[in-house]
């Protein structure tokens, strides 16, 4: 059964009464849980058939108990698995169809604990080049075109690592604005002098013999990954002069 979203219990006047909600009345249910969710944000989820609201005789979208419920789960899994929308509405649909559906595990996920176990499987998970087309819904196209670019690199092996999926969807979702991948070469850049600012701090661990120290050096890595891209976020908020969530 589907999680209902945080705050659902004040779904308005018009759920008790009709059991149709308007988009505004959704969009006060979810933003307790979903603070960042816009009008813009739902039209797209039903324009890509995650939703389908019905319509009055004018036109105005009504959204029933079930649509809001579901909502909750298709921002749900992306905030908290990076699923891309093709991905999440079939394991929806399966589950309506009610057919065994474990969570698809593809891309980085968000954890409560971060414990080993979890940084071990980061590590070690990789995805075929054919997985990472249909998680991601882009062509060989649109792939070989962000490879040329530097967005994605394959291993050695010809797989990927699991972040590729969560680049692969965030390119797509850019793209919705017209921002094409040779737009991102200077992200790319700037996430590269990052990642060269950590790992020269840390590279007199990661050389030491003892395990605990490159453990540490483990630890560190991941530490000032979060502050750097705290940073980041915090300096691209200040130049755009917006306040973001």
């Amino acid at each position: 059964m589907l999680q209902t979203p945080s705050g659902g219990a004040g779904s308005g006047t018009a759920a008790r009464d009709s059991g149709l909600m308007s988009i505004g009345t959704v969009l006060n249910v979810l933003r307790d849980e979903f603070p960042e969710v816009t009008v813009s944000k739902i039209r797209f989820l039903e324009s890509e058939g995650l939703i389908e609201p019905q319509r009055t005789p004018s036109g105005y979208r009504k959204f029933s108990p079930r649509d809001v419920e579901r909502l909750g789960h298709v921002l749900r899994m992306q905030r908290d698995h990076y699923l891309p929308l093709k991905v999440i509405r079939e394991h929806l649909d399966a589950m309506e169809r009610g057919e065994a559906a474990p969570l698809p595990v593809v891309g980085r996920q968000r954890s409560g604990d971060g414990g080993p176990e979890e940084a071990e499987r980061s590590t070690v998970a990789r995805i075929g080049r054919g997985e990472l087309l249909a998680a991601a819904d882009i062509d060989e196209a649109e792939l070989r075109e962000w490879e040329s670019y530097g967005l994605l690199t394959p291993l050695a092996d010809g797989v990927y690592d699991a972040e590729a999926v969560t680049v692969a969807a965030l390119v797509a979702e850019l793209g919705r604005f017209g921002i094409e991948p040779r737009h991102l070469r200077v992200m790319k850049a700037a996430a590269e002098r990052e990642a060269g600012l950590v790992d020269q701090v840390v590279a007199p661990l990661k050389r030491h013999r003892n395990p605990q120290t490159r453990t540490l050096a483990e630890a560190r890595t991941k530490e000032l990954a979060a502050l750097t891209m705290k940073l980041h976020s915090a300096l691209v908020k200040a130049a755009l002069g917006v306040r973001l969530p």
